[in-house]
């Protein structure tokens, strides 16, 4: 199976062999004889082409989950006779990495004493190489699009639109999403510009808004700090505006309406073995994913 995903991911037995360090009929003969075990056609070959079979667009999807699935079980095994040592080099998003994850990661050094992080701030969804980069693994806010990476679901982040009481001059907040396209609005480019799509919780209605933002930027915290001084209608993660909510320098918006919430994947490169360092890092942030990442109601 694991010959299978590298063909699937490399695009054709010729590269697949080249990154397994292995000869092209060796990787053949592994997907015959996978092919022969499920009693199934996985991939259709030509002299120039190579497409995945219905039955194999199945098999790799259902494959990555199992092998996911047996790395987690397979670093249980090994967990208890493996004290980890050395370097974590973690990429982590902005927002989480400067405050929700430092509590996690404290804890983690507390720990393994004898270990130390490479903390590393990079909110970039396109990085490509983690291997090259000497990346051990990132937490990843957004589809997981890399097929050459293993991705464990943490958490849902909700979010919501929220807005200064100056923006709104004493008028009471808007309560349906129609009445906040007439208001000024903030952009968070990392995952919307020039329009957002709200979802009525109670209904499961759906309202697409167009906005002209006046302020755009790819920071969560600018944006809360925008929204408080008044510049504008801003949606992000309830986590970041809950304390802003509480104090009276944000109120929510169209309460009964939210955008997508957003996942968040641990992601880390395919490997036969993963260290200590890594496996521990997993068992606890998965531990942690729930109060880390969707936070306190407001």
């Amino acid at each position: 199976m694991q010959t299978f995903l590298r063909i699937v991911e490399a695009g054709s037995l010729s590269a697949a062999a080249a990154q397994l360090g292995m000869t092209q009929p060796t990787v053949s003969r592994r997907l015959q004889t996978l092919e022969r075990s499920l009693g199934l056609r996985l991939i259709q070959r030509s002299t120039h082409t190579m497409r995945l079979t219905l039955d194999g667009e199945r098999c790799y999807e259902r494959a990555k989950a199992l092998l996911a699935s047996w790395a987690a079980f397979e670093s249980e095994l090994l967990g208890a006779r493996e004290e980890p040592d050395g370097v974590l080099r973690v990429i982590v998003p902005h927002a989480f990495g400067q405050e929700r994850l430092i509590a996690p990661l404290a804890a983690y050094l507390s720990r393994h004493r004898s270990m130390a992080v490479e903390w590393l701030l990079h909110d970039d969804r396109a990085i490509q190489d983690y291997i090259a980069a000497g990346v051990d693994c990132a937490i990843q806010v957004g589809e997981v699009t890399d097929p050459g990476l293993v991705a464990i679901p943490l958490a849902k982040v909700p979010r919501i639109a929220v807005a200064s009481p100056a923006l709104l001059a004493g008028r009471a907040a808007p309560r349906d999403a129609a009445d906040l396209a007439e208001l000024p609005w903030l952009a968070l480019r990392t995952y919307y510009r020039n329009d957002i799509v709200l979802t009525h919780r109670p209904s499961g209605r759906r309202k697409r808004i167009a906005i002209r933002p006046r302020f755009s930027t790819d920071s969560l915290y600018a944006l809360r700090s925008a929204a408080i001084q008044g510049v504008g209608v801003g949606v992000g993660s309830r986590w970041v505006m809950t304390e802003a909510l509480r104090s009276g320098e944000l109120v929510r918006l169209a309460p009964d309406w939210e955008a997508d919430p957003l996942p968040v994947s641990l992601v880390y490169p395919y490997a036969s073995h993963y260290p200590a360092r890594l496996r521990r890092f997993i068992d606890l942030i998965r531990a942690d994913a729930g109060a880390v990442f969707q936070g306190d109601e407001e």
